[in-house]
């Protein structure tokens, strides 16, 4: 059997009473961590769930699936995953891939933190399209998100911006090399991301662009490792998040839509002090 077991977002304990069942009695167990990370190391994991992890990155995820698969289907493997399994198309590639093969699988869900944004007061069900901003480099910076973002602020929604991480990602001067050299682990910031979108603003209004999908004073919300006894929560204007230090990861930014009378008296407890949602406009 094939095994997808969230493992939530906070600490080693999060994990649900069947996953650690199951994690104790499987043959092997790797540890994804390419999608995300938790806020704790693989050693506080492996002493909680008394048994050891092995660490699957994204070669590992990405090209010995088939491996990890065929180990499963002799025995039994489990693939540890932060959040929940289905929160990247990493994994739910590996259900189909067991399906193809044949291969019994399971998923056991855990909390992600596409229903744990609900800790800002801003309520599930008003999210529109969730969309992820990458780390822009001097050759490559995509703006393809900015248009869900207005699709989603027409209609009145908030957005949830998942920020980008790089984990054990080569180098751009390793790649022709037999030998693979990476950069240094990097975790986009609330502040990070608030700039990008700072520049693609300035880059469609110097373009002529009449409507904007949001402005300098916007409302967003930046939250940093949500679910854990660290957990951070700040709400201001765009242009102030630019500036905002929320950290250590994972962070999180929320670009504001509408806001309902009970999301407004929830927010009042991160707000800024210089921003005031009475005279908060939809902008």
């Amino acid at each position: 059997m094939f095994f997808l077991i969230g493992l939530g977002l906070g600490d080693a304990k999060d994990i649900t009473v069947k996953g650690l069942e199951i994690v104790k009695k499987c043959s092997r167990v790797y540890l994804e961590a390419y999608t995300s990370v938790l806020t704790i190391g693989k050693e506080a994991l492996e002493e909680f769930y008394g048994r050891e992890l092995i660490v699957a990155d994204r070669d590992c995820v990405e090209q010995d699936a088939d491996s990890i698969l065929a180990e499963a289907a002799e025995t039994d493997v489990a693939m540890l995953v932060v959040g929940d399994p289905f929160g990247a198309t990493t994994h739910t590639d590996l259900v189909l891939r067991a399906q193809q093969k044949g291969i019994p699988y399971q998923v056991v869900h855990n909390a992600s933190i596409m229903n744990a944004i609900g800790c800002c007061g801003l309520q599930l069900y008003s999210f529109g399209e969730t969309v992820s901003i990458p780390y822009w480099t001097d050759s490559w910076q995509p703006e393809s998100f900015y248009d869900k973002i207005a699709g989603n602020r027409a209609r009145g929604l908030h957005t949830l911006c998942l920020l980008d991480i790089k984990v054990k990602e080569p180098t751009l001067e390793s790649m022709t090399k037999k030998k693979k050299e990476y950069m240094p682990p990097r975790f986009m910031s609330v502040s990070e991301a608030s700039h990008q979108l700072l520049q693609i603003l300035e880059k469609k209004r110097s373009g002529g662009e009449g409507s904007l999908a949001f402005t300098e004073k916007t409302l967003c919300v930046g939250l940093a490792r949500v679910g854990s006894p660290e957990q951070k929560l700040h709400a201001a204007s765009l242009t102030e998040m630019s500036n905002t230090d929320l950290g250590l990861p994972l962070h999180s930014l929320i670009i504001a839509g509408q806001l309902q009378p009970l999301e407004v008296e929830y927010l009042e407890q991160f707000l800024s002090k210089s921003y005031s949602l009475e005279e908060h406009a939809f902008s």
